[in-house]
């Protein structure tokens, strides 16, 4: 995504000083004889996450058509990114009349709907509102793009995903290898402040996060990040509660007015491509991603994942733990359950 974002502004660059020479690019890149034709929708496309989202999906030059809805609002963010001049055709839907048009042929599903977090709230204060959303934009993926990778945003991803996953089962429709919680902003936060301490350049960082979503269920694996560090263990310790932390920090500098959205996209956005080139058969797509798993006794859990054609190919072992990883990792377990469990019985409840 990272290079597929660059390229697509390197091209728009060039188009603007030399529209011949940028055209046979644009044209080779975007060839339909050697990317598929991907469609991708993104359910709550007007708010503060989806929107920067949806931009960040029109960059994408494996997405062919981009379907864009929302409860309101869709109608003008699909006109606002349906200018960019790049591969994908933009459809907007508002209201719920319109969610089978815009899921119908969805080969990804992104859901960053729900309310966003505010000062003194919690994910769980989110759990009553947004595990609604959830359950309903599920049914409707049931209904009409069943065999779509889905992608959770919507918090607390520790509990919205055991309630598709749920809703899923109910419809008859649930396959655990295309239900992902989206957990990339945990590692894109580790890997910012692992390289802020080590001194290393950020672009070559790569760290491990397991467990959940949520405070102190994220776990990022410093002792496996690389490059090396001669790291203290105050160092790690503090770079984990920072990681566990980095949603409050967003949402407690924003005052009130919003939680973690831009880098949130930013995060959705890196997640989704990894999908998209699973599908398309790139070997060896590899992210940590919040899903079935048989990894811990966990029925749920946040570890590796290799991407294919088929959602999950394989859900990668933990690796080796330091003492205070593994410590760390028991400690977080109860919580995680407690999570998976109220999702469940909600998705059973209601």
């Amino acid at each position: 995504m990272r290079t597929s974002i660059v390229r697509s502004v390197q091209s728009a660059v060039a188009r603007s000083s030399s529209s011949s020479s940028s055209t046979y690019v644009c044209a080779r890149a975007y060839s339909s004889d050697s990317v598929p034709e991907r469609k991708v929708a993104v359910l709550g496309a007007a708010g503060g996450i989806g929107q920067p989202l949806a931009l960040l999906m029109k960059l994408n030059p494996l997405v062919s058509k981009l379907s864009l809805y929302d409860i309101a609002g869709t109608p003008g963010v699909a006109a606002d990114v349906s200018h960019i001049n790049t591969r994908s055709e933009v459809s907007g839907y508002a209201g719920e009349e319109h969610l089978g048009k815009a899921l119908e042929g969805a080969d990804v599903v992104i859901i960053p709907a729900g309310v966003p977090r505010k000062p003194g709230m919690t994910r769980d204060d989110l759990f009553n509102i947004n595990a609604g959303i959830v359950k309903s934009l599920c049914t409707a993926i049931a209904k009409y793009c069943p065999h779509a990778l889905v992608n959770m945003i919507s918090n607390p991803v520790n509990s919205t995903v055991p309630i598709a996953a749920e809703v899923f089962k109910k419809a008859g429709t649930y396959d655990e290898k295309r239900l992902f919680g989206v957990t990339t902003l945990d590692v894109v936060r580790a890997k910012t402040f692992y390289a802020g301490k080590a001194n290393v350049n950020v672009a070559e960082v790569n760290v491990p996060v397991i467990g959940g979503h949520a405070g102190i269920t994220i776990l990022p694996l410093f002792s496996q990040a690389t490059p090396k560090a001669n790291l203290s263990d105050e160092d790690i310790k503090a770079l984990t509660k920072r990681t566990q932390d980095g949603g409050t920090e967003v949402v407690e500098a924003k005052a009130g007015k919003g939680s973690a959205t831009l880098s949130m996209a930013y995060a959705g956005a890196i997640f989704a491509d990894a999908c998209l080139k699973g599908l398309n058969g790139v070997p060896d797509v590899v992210e940590c991603s919040y899903v079935q798993s048989n990894v811990t006794e966990l029925p749920f859990f946040a570890s590796k994942v290799r991407l294919g054609k088929n959602g999950v190919e394989e859900v990668l072992g933990l690796g080796p733990l330091s003492d205070y990883e593994k410590e760390t990792l028991e400690s977080l377990k109860p919580e995680l359950l407690s999570s998976i469990e109220k999702g469940i019985k909600f998705a059973s409840q209601s």
